[in-house]
């Protein structure tokens, strides 16, 4: 993160949670003054003391309030994790939300853990990984990503089934975005 900018954005977000209409009512509860406020907000100077003193005050998230990214609230298990979700769609992944999960729910050689969701079920998948081993993978064939399952085999090929055709190719012919640890149907 660059924090050399990103204050205009920041200053929005601030406004939000504190649940102000205006930067001047911002202004006021900082008890700053309001070229002092237009300047970081034209300057794009990013309010770093700002931040944190509306963490402390409101329980936002200091995440959100720096990046916009995450959950707005702040969570106050420190035993949480927030992982990303996004919807696969149309053989699209859009980014649909964040899930909070025990850190003892997901297992701790998880690096980078996601969720994807389509009309039947939940993934759990890790995007970072090592090797590419037997098990169900979310790839993406010719830039459309759908749920398979790869056997590996010898020579840098793997065989993939579960769609209309199974095939057997390159690892190099396909792109591997992660690999599913852990698999939700739903029967409703």
């Amino acid at each position: 993160m660059d924090f050399n900018s990103g204050g205009k954005k920041a200053i929005e977000r601030l406004v939000e949670a504190y649940g102000f209409g205006t930067r001047q009512a911002l202004c006021d509860h900082l008890g700053v003054s309001k070229s002092t406020m237009a300047t970081r907000y034209m300057r794009d100077i990013f309010p770093a003391d700002w931040v944190i003193q509306c963490a402390l005050e409101t329980g936002t998230s200091l995440n959100w309030l720096t990046t916009g990214h995450g959950s707005k609230q702040a969570s106050a298990n420190t035993n949480t994790i927030e992982v990303e979700k996004y919807l696969l769609s149309d053989g699209a992944l859009q980014k649909d939300g964040f899930y909070i999960f025990d850190k003892g729910f997901l297992p701790s050689t998880f690096k980078k853990p996601l969720v994807i969701t389509d009309n039947k079920s939940e993934l759990i998948c890790d995007k970072e990984f090592e090797d590419i081993r037997d098990g169900k993978w979310v790839i993406s064939i010719d830039g459309e990503i759908t749920i398979r399952d790869i056997t590996r085999l010898p020579g840098g090929r793997i065989f993939v089934e579960g769609g209309n055709r199974a095939f057997e190719c390159k690892i190099e012919d396909i792109e591997i975005i992660g690999k599913i640890i852990s698999l939700t149907v739903k029967f409703v």
